[in-house]
């Protein structure tokens, strides 16, 4: 993905970070979760594959799950009726995709948890562990958008 640095604003990043920590605050508040993406949705499918070994999770907890996905999913379309969606320009071929696509997932299943949950919540919080998942996440990020451009 690309950025439109013609119609870039800071006030829109400002605005959706401000929603992303309020969000954050609002479950640990109401929950007393942590909003981490991977383990929402990881604990909303295990449930799904596996519903007998569901015991610990409870309904709330599931609901919870589910209207945070819900959330996730119809955001875009709630900010296109105020404003037009940034257009999305996909860089690699789908098999390129898939790759990228299961690494992060390893790198999430490794870190125990995603850049979201680790950035936003974890680092707020002074997680060492926190910073190093970050750290990690992004100087890989880093490192393979040099190689693809520069070396490839």
């Amino acid at each position: 993905m690309t950025l439109d640095w013609q119609a870039f604003t800071p006030w829109t990043a400002l605005a959706g970070g401000l929603l992303i920590g309020l969000s954050a605050v609002l479950l640990v508040l109401g929950a007393g979760r942590i909003a981490g993406i991977a383990g929402i949705v990881g604990g909303a499918l295990q449930a799904l594959l596996s519903p007998g070994a569901g015991l610990a999770s409870t309904i709330k907890a599931q609901a919870m799950r589910l209207v945070f996905i819900a959330g996730l999913l119809v955001s875009p379309w709630l900010w296109q009726l105020v404003a037009p969606l940034p257009a999305a320009e996909q860089v690699s071929g789908s098999l390129g995709l898939i790759v990228a696509g299961l690494l992060v997932g390893v790198g999430v299943r490794m870190g125990n948890g995603c850049t979201s949950g680790h950035g936003v919540c974890g680092l707020s919080r002074g997680s060492f562990r926190s910073l190093v998942n970050v750290v990690s996440f992004m100087g890989a990020g880093f490192v393979t958008v040099f190689v693809l451009r520069h070396v490839l």
